[in-house]
């Protein structure tokens, strides 16, 4: 099989054939339960023009319900099965083609709409390493993909996100440590996922928002920060 090997660095316009130019962007980043999905979903009521990149059902279009599906699946069918019926290159196979999405999703972009990305490969990759693969060749991939203006931060304590998440009973296998999800797995994955974040994205700019009572809050400043970075 033959093709050109540019194509893995950057999608192409259909039209010209060139590879397509990276608009701006900024990435919302934060452990499990630190309120992203909340704020994104007030953020497409008060922003309706802002494009929101995400790998949520809410934000996928229709044609990309596939997306949806191979999330779903790696829950219910991969991540419960993960040693046995499926292996961790397995898993990053499947995780392979979020990202790739969400570089694609970037890239598509309408023309001067402010981007706004969910998570990104960064927490990806950290959950990646946290499941037991600390080096694998497509990490080094993910990490020549286009790197934002600056990386919004939501911090969240671990006890706030347990009662989250209902005390486990809302987790997946990749929230926590050990065969079943308790406060004390729960915790401390977190706080290991936390800091592999942190190694990913030191080389950027980062704005820390600390935990907020209100997600309007959250969503004020983002707003402060999309105008700064990106106008």
């Amino acid at each position: 099989m033959t093709g050109d090997a540019t194509t893995l660095m950057g999608t192409r316009d259909p039209a010209s054939g060139a590879l397509r130019t990276t608009p701006p962007f900024v990435v919302l980043l934060g452990t499990d339960y630190a309120g992203k999905s909340s704020a994104l979903t007030e953020l497409a009521d008060h922003a309706p023009s802002w494009h929101i990149v995400s790998l949520d059902d809410d934000f996928l279009e229709s044609g990309h319900s596939l997306i949806g599906r191979l999330r779903r699946n790696l829950v219910a069918d991969v991540l419960p099965d993960l040693h046995h019926g499926y292996s961790l290159d397995f898993m990053v196979s499947l995780l392979q083609t979020a990202t790739v999405h969400l570089r694609d999703s970037i890239e598509r972009s309408p023309g001067g709409a402010p981007v706004l990305v969910d998570s990104y490969y960064y927490k990806i990759l950290a959950k990646c390493r946290l499941a037991g693969v600390d080096r694998h060749p497509v990490f080094d991939w993910w990490r020549t993909f286009p790197q934002p203006h600056r990386v919004v931060f939501l911090e969240v304590s671990t006890t706030t996100a347990w009662q989250r998440c209902g005390e486990g009973a809302w987790t997946n296998s990749l929230e926590y440590y050990g065969e079943q999800p308790d406060q004390a797995s729960f915790e401390k994955f977190q706080s290991d996922l936390r800091a592999a974040m942190w190694e990913e994205v030191q080389h950027l700019p980062v704005t820390v928002v600390e935990e907020q009572e209100h997600v309007s809050r959250t969503v004020q400043i983002l707003g402060e920060v999309m105008d700064r970075e990106i106008g």
